[in-house]
């Protein structure tokens, strides 16, 4: 046991004391600068990351690119604007997946454009009609509904009614994906759809905004400053609406959703991903758009 400069004994612990704080220090110093570190790194990494979309339902996960999720928010819309049970809306979005990616292409076989490469030849209407993906969704369920008993049918079979493709089987291979994204879009799956996006070029249009919904859903928003503000009969709607307002944000400039007391937040971090708790809970029937 070392002794001081008086004689007297000091103890282990009084003897290592300093060097063990001066240790501590150093510790915390690092822990510091590597959780600051790695904060950086994420947000370089979130930089750099592909702008997308993610859905999830019944533990099902599917990424689609924002201009992909645009468009089966459109197809979902149009299938609860006219009262169709989701099912339609997955057979839509599965026929699309096929057909062109649900992207809104300007070519395709012979003369087929649009998302479901419908061809205006065989009577599916002009190019600057089909081009316009309401239209072209409202043809498909115009067909679709001619089709007897569509809607216990399987989705291959009943696509194919209303395609009459090359090789009808193929449509199957979508389902899944077009079952969780209608799913989510219909308003059955809560809070299953983020965005992570770049802020937008220009400052969105509320006005537009409101006609946009009024287009898709046949429903009546109001201006209430940067926001539009929609009221609906129950949570599913609400629920419906929101998630349709996250997959068109691309194309609204949309920087926040807000569905009761949930809320989507516009980012290119991977939080974007996820909704998390609003500082102002609204009622579960209201949806706030905020641009």
């Amino acid at each position: 046991m070392p002794r001081t400069d008086r004689g007297a004994f000091t103890f282990a612990e009084e003897h290592h004391r300093p060097r063990l704080v001066g240790r501590l220090l150093l510790l915390g110093l690092a822990l510091v600068v590597g959780i600051g570190g790695w904060w950086g790194v994420r947000a370089a990494l979130d930089s750099f990351a592909t702008m997308e979309c993610r859905v999830t339902a019944s533990e099902q996960t599917f990424d689609w690119a924002p201009d992909q999720a645009s468009n089966t928010a459109v197809i979902t819309a149009i299938a609860l604007r006219r009262g169709m049970v989701p099912r339609a809306a997955t057979i839509a979005i599965a026929t699309a997946l096929q057909e062109s990616k649900v992207r809104n292409i300007t070519y395709g076989d012979r003369d087929s454009v649009g998302l479901f490469q419908q061809r205006p030849s065989q009577g599916w209407g002009t190019v600057e009609q089909i081009m316009n993906p309401e239209y072209s969704s409202n043809a498909f369920y115009d067909a679709l509904e001619k089709v007897s008993g569509w809607e216990n049918a399987d989705i291959a079979t009943a696509a194919q009614e209303v395609q009459r493709s090359a090789d009808g089987r193929a449509y199957a291979a979508h389902e899944a994906k077009a079952r969780v994204t209608a799913s989510v879009l219909s308003g059955h799956s809560l809070a299953g759809i983020g965005c992570r996006l770049d802020d937008p070029t220009t400052a969105g249009d509320p006005a537009a905004l409101v006609a946009l919904i009024k287009a898709d859903h046949d429903l009546d928003a109001r201006v209430e400053g940067r926001s539009v503000v929609i009221d609906v009969a129950d949570a599913r709607q609400a629920w419906a609406i929101g998630s349709w307002g996250v997959a068109r944000a691309v194309d609204t400039g949309a920087r926040s959703v807000q569905v009761g007391d949930k809320q989507w937040s516009r980012s290119r971090a991977s939080s974007a991903l996820t909704w998390s708790t609003a500082s102002t809970p609204q009622p579960q029937t209201r949806v706030v758009l905020t641009l």
